[in-house]
């Protein structure tokens, strides 16, 4: 098996379990003298290297025929949303151009192989309010809305028209990581505990806020399960909250008695323009529960508790 993103945020939680599964895992990295992989844990030395960059053409291509998987959990991605709109061309790059590159690289040298790619509620940007359906049209509102759903649709059609085996997930804002505060529920939970005053840009735009643990084990499941070839799946718990409930929510577990400051961002965090942020994104999971039987293991609440005793500990 090949895992790209291995030393991402999900990267880091699914590989010891792929390991504990009994596969044997490759994973490509990008050289860099800054790699940690601290986070990856004793998995690590379980892991084979291969070092590629996802966005070389030759280099993944290099990669799939030295390992010849059978599966491939494409996770590489650029992440942060709000950077996008600064320095669009190396997300389009990596998640665009990178995806691109995995897709013809596997029907290429390994066309029997099955492709779980991660996609992302930001794909379909403007929505409704209400649950949005795996049918929605994508209406992505920033550059990395875009280079996703660019992959995606890629993904999509590479299966139609190439044959391609693959599974693609979108899933809604997943939380519990540490040491990192660039994301909301840690960014909240970092500054409670450090008594800091939070500051909450948005407070009544409505997410759907999912635990590390349960987003890693809807790709265990399609691992596992050959039916979920072919599809599109959305993965949240369905429990959504505003930014200003959820900031609550945290300082009622914490015991926060300071300062939230709504409407405005933490100084020096960049802001999209004109303020034009999703003012809803919920997604609908109905099919993901159905055809694979993934449902979240946690609630909101004991997932925040998990994280918060995390952060403590660090």
């Amino acid at each position: 098996m090949l895992l790209t993103g291995c030393t991402g945020f999900i990267g880091t939680r699914l590989a010891p379990r792929l390991l504990e599964d009994g596969h044997t895992l490759y994973c490509l990295v990008r050289h860099t003298t800054r790699r940690d992989f601290t986070p990856l844990g004793s998995a690590v030395e379980n892991i084979r290297f291969i070092e590629g960059d996802i966005a070389d053409y030759h280099s993944v291509q290099s990669a799939i025929e030295s390992c010849a998987p059978e599966i491939v959990v494409h996770l590489a991605a650029l992440t942060p949303v709000r950077l996008s709109f600064d320095d669009p061309l190396p997300y389009m790059r990596v998640n665009f151009l990178g995806t691109t590159n995995l897709v013809h690289a596997v029907l290429e040298r390994a066309p029997n192989a099955k492709v779980i790619a991660a996609s992302s509620a930001e794909v379909y940007g403007w929505q409704p309010q209400e649950p949005t359906k795996e049918s929605a049209r994508f209406y992505p509102s920033s550059p990395y809305g875009v280079s996703k759903a660019a992959a995606d649709t890629y993904i999509q059609m590479a299966m139609r028209v190439y044959g391609l085996k693959a599974v693609i997930f979108r899933s809604n804002n997943t939380y519990g990581r540490t040491g990192d505060s660039n994301f909301f529920t840690e960014y909240a939970i970092s500054a409670m505990i450090h008594g800091k005053p939070v500051y909450i840009g948005a407070p009544n735009h409505v997410r759907d806020y999912m635990f590390v643990d349960d987003h890693v084990n809807a790709f265990l499941l399609a691992v596992k399960d050959e039916v979920a070839i072919g599809n599109a799946f959305n993965v949240s718990p369905g429990n959504p909250i505003s930014n200003l409930e959820l900031a609550r929510n945290i300082a009622n577990l914490v015991g926060y008695k300071g300062k939230f400051v709504e409407g405005s961002y933490p100084p020096g965090y960049p802001r999209r323009p004109g303020d034009l942020d999703t003012e809803y994104i919920v997604l609908d999971s109905s099919k993901i529960r159905g055809q694979l039987g993934w449902k979240p293991s946690l609630t909101l609440q004991e997932g925040l508790v998990r994280t918060i005793e995390a952060w403590r500990k660090n």
